[in-house]
């Protein structure tokens, strides 16, 4: 009694083109279709988080002719299901032939000689390309509550996330659209950060505050105009109680996904001038007390008020540092930032194994900027979720601006500078209206 064949095929399928219902049509033709829909955390683990969640891409790829059924695929290796499924035919586009795909092509060719099943590939669709689609998504923009929700997720599923302090909205272009390819994955940052900091310089004011919230805020939204990646606010001390529920709230309503804010009080001075300067220490009473206010704040579950914890810096000692986490995660605080401006990563190691170990534990935070040695591996290696760096690109824009002025001041005409600088075609394609 004959049977009717088995075909697999694994999507991604966050944006559904032609080439995916050519190569589903083509499934279709040899027996019943099962998909291998990657999860967020596989797609993750070598390219951009997709737009659309899990549970919302299987709704779609449920509905597509000719499809029987749609199993989870945990990882980029197709080899776990097929051992599962031993289906007798894996279709796909021909275009994994090279690039990060290439290796777990060979793989599900030796897994299906195995049983002997068959590899059928599907000539590549001309003129359509996921790259011009994501272009076109980003030229779209996105929604607050999209935004809001993305940081949740990407904490979710990956294993580090990335974020890069953004001070207007070129930088946030750069954060944006600035990606790298390293052993064929896709690298790119995750999300901006709204520094006090930069946000301070950038206006030729001192780090104590100076900035008064909306004027910070109206850079949020300058940056959400032209980006569609998730925001950190950094939210200093939180203010007063009635000023931290005002933040909180006008952070949620524009779509910022988090805010961080340190348990110190009085004026604000910056974290790495350390005891140098009067700085104290809010109370741990008084720091859960303002948590919880701004917990009492929000309106949705995704938004999140990270703690971030000034004992190492103030030279309080560990177990002042481990006893405020476990202290602010009872208080409510959705992620605990370790603070540390000693050259050497060992002390935040030290606070990440001690950190592990504690009954209940959220996402931990590190803002590796004096102690740059680290990579972001060894961060996540000790249970960091989440790398901020907190003020590379003002830091990497001041010296070059510098230097430009000196050079035209020296020789009294622009010639000299221009090794320094971008050619015009060049810095005008960096927003996209321009190449219109």
């Amino acid at each position: 009694m004959s049977t009717t064949p088995t075909v697999y095929v694994g999507m991604s399928a966050d944006l559904i083109h032609p080439g995916h219902i050519n190569v589903l049509n083509q499934a279709a033709k040899l027996g019943e279709v099962t998909i291998g829909l990657l999860t967020d955390a596989a797609i993750a683990s070598y390219k951009r988080l997709p737009h659309m969640t899990y549970e919302q891409r299987r709704a779609v790829v449920e509905n597509l002719k000719g499809v029987t059924r749609v199993v989870a695929q945990e990882t980029l290796d197709y080899v776990p299901n097929l051992e599962q499924l031993r289906p007798d035919y894996v279709v796909h586009g021909d275009d994994w032939r090279s690039g990060v795909q290439q290796q777990t092509r060979q793989r599900v060719i030796e897994a299906l000689a195995r049983w002997g099943g068959q590899l059928v590939e599907v000539p590549y669709t001309e003129g359509i390309s996921s790259t011009q689609l994501n272009q076109s998504v980003k030229q779209i923009g996105t929604t607050p509550s999209v935004r809001l929700s993305r940081l949740r997720r990407l904490l979710e599923h990956k294993p580090v996330v990335r974020v890069m302090e953004a001070h207007s909205g070129l930088t946030g272009l750069i954060v944006e659209n600035t990606a790298v390819s390293v052993e064929g994955r896709t690298l790119e940052f995750d999300g901006m950060w709204s520094s006090s900091l930069t946000d301070s310089m950038a206006r030729g004011k001192p780090d104590i505050e100076a900035v008064d919230i909306s004027s910070r805020l109206q850079m949020v939204n300058e940056l959400f105009e032209v980006t569609t990646k998730p925001l950190i606010f950094d939210g200093d001390t939180g203010g007063k109680p009635e000023h931290f529920t005002f933040t909180v709230r006008s952070l949620e309503r524009l779509g910022a996904s988090a805010v961080i804010i340190e348990d110190k009080e009085g004026l604000k001075r910056n974290s790495l001038f350390g005891t140098e300067v009067a700085q104290t220490q809010s109370t741990i009473e008084d720091f859960c007390a303002r948590l919880a206010i701004g917990k009492r704040a929000q309106i949705t579950n995704d938004f999140m008020i990270i703690a971030r914890i000034e004992s190492l810096i103030l030279e309080q000692g560990m177990d002042d540092a481990v006893r405020r986490a476990e202290a602010y995660i009872d208080a409510g605080a959705d992620g605990i930032m370790i603070h540390s401006k000693r050259k050497s990563p060992e002390e935040v190691f030290e606070f990440c194994d001690r950190y592990g170990k504690l009954p209940r534990r959220v996402p931990l935070v590190a803002v590796p900027t004096s102690y740059h040695q680290v990579t972001e591996a060894e961060l996540a290696d000790r249970g960091v979720n989440l790398v901020i760096y907190a003020n590379h690109l003002l830091r990497a824009a001041y010296p070059q601006m510098v230097k430009v002025a000196q050079t035209i001041l020296a020789n009294g005409r622009a010639l000299e500078a221009d090794p320094y600088l971008a050619p015009i075609d060049e810095a005008l394609a960096i927003i996209p209206e321009n190449q219109q």
